[in-house]
């Protein structure tokens, strides 16, 4: 199977060299990156540096503030000169109904804009949208009812907010468009893969039968980012037998 990895996994290093880290990440075996805010460096450079190691720009984490009027033009540029098809909202706050009703508007003013340059966008989940904000409201299910976004599933979040993740999946259906396979545990710690209990596998399995991209996320840099990802990917290999 093919994997890719937020690049936030490998923040530390990418810091220091953003071109040795992405050769390092193609090197542990991943084929995609999915990229974070773009500092000290071009989107035509990172797709020159991905398409000379192998990889590809499977998706970017881009916040709202990025499709407001005066940035639409550069956003979408950015992900063209990087060939990604896929914005992804990390997080935004959804605390008010008010706020929720604001996120909606722009979403569904902004959303077939980006249609129309082959852009997908979409949400990605953290604990917080699974409980009542202070109108009483469950903003991921506000989310699911005032828009038709897609949905990159973080598995480990998720899980830390109280949800079936495999379930969660099979719910989304055709709104799934990734998932983020990340471990943890109950009380909010992450871990590279394989040293949580967070249902990784049973959701590594789902993720396979609904042909759904699998994304690795794994947040502690203990003792880097680089270690980590070479962990999950040798679990991830375990996996495969």
């Amino acid at each position: 199977m093919n994997y890719g990895l937020q690049l936030y996994s490998v923040r530390d290093s990418l810091k220091q060299d953003y071109y040795a880290t992405l050769k390092a990440v193609a090197a542990l075996g991943y084929k995609m990156v999915e990229t974070i805010r773009l500092e000290n460096v071009t989107a035509e450079q990172v797709r020159a540096w991905c398409e000379e190691l192998g990889l590809t720009v499977c998706g970017t984490h881009t916040g709202a503030n990025a499709l407001l009027p005066e940035m639409m033009e550069k956003t979408i540029a950015d992900h063209q000169a990087m060939g990604c098809s896929l914005l992804i909202i990390p997080s935004h706050d959804l605390s008010t109904a008010a706020k929720i009703e604001e996120f909606a508007e722009l979403v569904n003013r902004v959303q077939p804009i980006l249609a129309q340059k082959g852009i997908t966008l979409a949400f990605h989940n953290h604990t917080t949208e699974f409980y009542p904000n202070a109108d009483g409201m469950i903003p991921f299910d506000e989310i699911l009812k005032r828009t038709d976004m897609k949905i990159e599933l973080d598995i480990c979040l998720a899980y830390q907010g109280g949800q079936d993740s495999p379930a969660l999946m099979e719910k989304l259906g055709g709104r799934l468009c990734a998932i983020h396979l990340k471990d943890g545990d109950s009380k909010g710690e992450g871990f590279p893969l394989g040293m949580g209990t967070a249902p990784v596998k049973a959701c590594w399995e789902k993720a396979k039968e609904m042909q759904v991209p699998i994304v690795v996320e794994s947040e502690s840099l203990n003792p880097d980012g680089l270690s980590e990802a070479r962990i999950c990917m040798e679990y991830l290999k375990q996996l495969e037998g």
